[in-house]
């Protein structure tokens, strides 16, 4: 087996198994919107239940509409994924290591669907609960993560394949007369 599919494997795993293992503790221990003060003015856990997608997206469409697409979607996305690492060399880490974390990520959320049919989130940020960011887990954590290198990784790969183009080429100084006429040599 190749390496970059170890190393999905694993990544992949260990995503799944401290995203399964933090949400199913919140589940047997909180209460539905119970919430536990970690770090005063700043962070809480709170046991909250998301039946849309990223910060609650599509949460209020037609519960028909939402099984059918969070159902449908992530086995597309997952087989999108393994499609894109299989073009990837075995010497781009990043790149493997980033998609290993959107795909275990992917795969954590996509168990809560099937099991509860909403995903469990828990990490709940603010600023003196005046300023709130959705609650989000461990597997949220991972999907942005990958996503945020992989595109880190594609506007520097952008940026120096078109320093690349640009670069004026070299000049030959056998080549120059000092003026803008032709070359006779």
């Amino acid at each position: 087996m190749k390496l970059k599919y170890l190393i999905l494997a694993a990544i992949a795993g260990a995503v799944i198994t401290i995203d399964q293992a933090t949400k199913m503790y919140v589940h047997t221990h909180f209460g539905l919107h119970e919430s536990i003060e970690v770090i005063q003015g700043f962070f809480n856990l709170t046991y909250v239940r998301n039946y849309g997608a990223a910060f609650g997206f599509l949460a209020d469409s037609h519960q028909t509409f939402r099984e059918i697409f969070f159902l449908s979607m992530p086995p597309v996305a997952l087989l999108v994924i393994l499609a894109i690492l299989r073009g990837v060399l075995e010497t781009d880490r990043w790149q493997i290591v980033s998609l290993s974390l959107v795909f275990g990520g992917a795969i954590g959320n996509y168990i809560d669907r099937i099991r509860f049919r909403y995903v469990i989130d828990f990490l709940d940020f603010h600023i003196q609960k005046k300023y709130t960011w959705p609650a989000f887990n461990i597997a949220d954590s991972a999907i942005v993560v990958g996503v945020s290198v992989l595109l880190f990784l594609e506007l520097t790969r952008t940026r120096s394949s078109s320093t690349a183009t640009t670069t004026p080429p070299s000049s030959d100084s056998s080549n120059q007369k000092g003026s803008d006429e032709p070359s006779t040599t």
